[in-house]
Order: structure tokens, then sequence, then C-alpha cells
């Protein structure tokens, strides 16, 4: 079993990565692996609703998300990190998971995943607000921990030393493990997936 982590920071070693390193060496010590996704620096188109969309993903290929799609089809759980600018995720990291989902949000149901805020001092948890909601509309039971799953720093060093926040990641890893584990178990015993409705459509403005 494998959990992909996109770091939304274009800082790939900053404070989100330190964050998302500690959820990943507590998974792997509970037999779980694992792999942080780096975005980048570079530039993120945002999703235009064109419709375009295939197996491969968004129709537009000149940045990551394909790659992470690709990935993303063949994992069992993830965890979306971003840092906090202006009280709310990156623009960055909401334009490449808009074109993830827009493309392929069918890849991503029944896998359990979890938000990841990460600031100086504030807006970590309307940021985790907007994060959780790609869940919410893709079938994705959410994983939680023992407090919001928010680490504060301006650096990575800084990140360390929130002590209740690495605690919280840690709790966050052990608790998406467990949720793994039990439905491999549910798996392997038969019990089948939920079948969707998907037939109606309501658009009330014409």
């Amino acid at each position: 079993m494998k959990v992909l982590m996109l770091n939304g920071s274009a800082n790939t070693n900053g404070t989100t990565f330190t964050a998302l390193a500690e959820i990943g060496k507590t998974l792997e010590q509970e037999g779980i692996g694992y792999e942080i996704f780096q975005m980048g620096g570079a530039p993120v188109r945002d999703c235009i609703g064109c419709g375009q969309c295939s197996e491969k993903g968004c129709v537009f290929a000149e940045d990551k998300v394909n790659e992470f799609v690709a990935k993303a089809k063949e994992a069992d759980g993830f965890v979306f990190g971003t840092p906090v600018y202006y009280a709310h995720p990156s623009g960055r990291v909401l334009s490449f998971l808009d074109r993830v989902f827009y493309s392929s949000g069918r890849s991503f149901a029944f896998k359990p995943g979890a938000s990841v805020a990460v600031a100086r001092r504030g807006g970590t948890s309307s940021s985790l607000e907007v994060l959780d909601k790609y869940f919410g509309i893709s079938q994705m039971p959410v994983a939680g921990s023992t407090y919001w799953n928010m680490v504060y720093g301006k650096k990575g060093e800084e990140a360390v030393l929130d002590l209740e926040g690495m605690q919280t990641m840690r709790n966050l890893a052990r608790n998406m493990a467990w949720m793994l584990k039990c439905f491999a178990a549910g798996k392997e015993k038969g019990i089948a997936l939920p079948c969707a409705e998907r037939e109606n459509r309501t658009n009330f403005i014409r």
C-alpha cells in the first residue's frame, strides 16, 4: 500500500515538506509506503472547464498535472499539503487540484484523503476547509488526527519546533495507515464498494 502526498509549495524543502515528511516517516513505521510529489515553482494553468479530459487526464500537458494523475491511479491514499499565504491554500495548488479532480476524480473514489496546512501564524483552518472539499465530492473517506492538521513555522527548521503540530502529523499518519489496513481487510473479505447513482444532474438555471 502507498500514500501519495502533494507538496503544494514552490519551496521543495520548506515547512510544508517538513510536515509531509513527518507523516511519511510514521507511515513507513506502520508498513505503508509513501511518495512526496513536488509541484515545484513552474507555472500551473487554471482549469477552464473545457471538457476535453481523457484517460490520461487534462488536455493541457505542459505541467505536472497528468504525471500526478498517473500516480494517483496507483495510490491507495492521499495527503495534500499547502502553505498559507492570504488565509487560503496557495493558488497554484488549487489550480493543480481543480484540474486533477475535474479530469480524473473517479480515480480517487473510496481512497482515504487528508489535507495539511502550514503557516507562519494564521489562516490554517480556512485553508483546510477548502482542501477538504475535494474529498467530499469524490467519495473519499477523510483521515483525521488529534487536532486540526496544521503546523506552524516560517521555515522547515521552525516547523519541527511545533511539537504539537508534529504530533498531529504522526497521529494523522497512524490513522491513515489504520484506515488503509481496514479497507484492505474488507476487500479480502469480499465487501463490495458502494455503487453510486449518477443519472440525475439537475440544472435549475436554464
